[in-house]
């Protein structure tokens, strides 16, 4: 699936996210990068990964070339900030998924949409 640079040549990220991306559908650290931390990330929970705090601030570490552990003071604090937004996101996400067919069932039953 790896069309580029495989996205384990990033700093941090190992061969179990670069497996995870894959499956998320970013199949390449060009693609990571271009997509940025927070809009891969997203991709990772809306694939079905958990979300976890450490891999979020190791993804944002790795692609500026930090340490994963290079995270901390107030740095931490807005990363932490920003990965709950993410989370969050990702739930009204797939509550919103979730939803629609049993709103489409109902909005037909009442004759307000077309029956196909």
């Amino acid at each position: 699936m790896t069309t580029g640079t495989p996205i384990s040549s990033i700093r941090n990220l190992g061969p179990a996210t670069e497996a995870a991306f894959h499956r998320a559908g970013i199949p390449d650290a060009e693609t990571l990068r271009a997509l940025g931390a927070d809009a891969a990330y997203l991709r990772l929970l809306a694939n079905g990964e958990r979300p976890h705090f450490i891999g979020y601030y190791v993804l944002v570490m790795g692609l500026q070339g930090r340490p994963w552990n290079d995270c901390q003071g107030s740095e931490k604090t807005a990363l932490r900030a920003r990965f709950d937004t993410l989370k969050s996101r990702a739930v009204a996400t797939r509550t919103a998924d979730s939803l629609a067919p049993a709103l489409a069932a109902a909005l037909n039953l009442l004759g307000v949409v077309e029956k196909r």
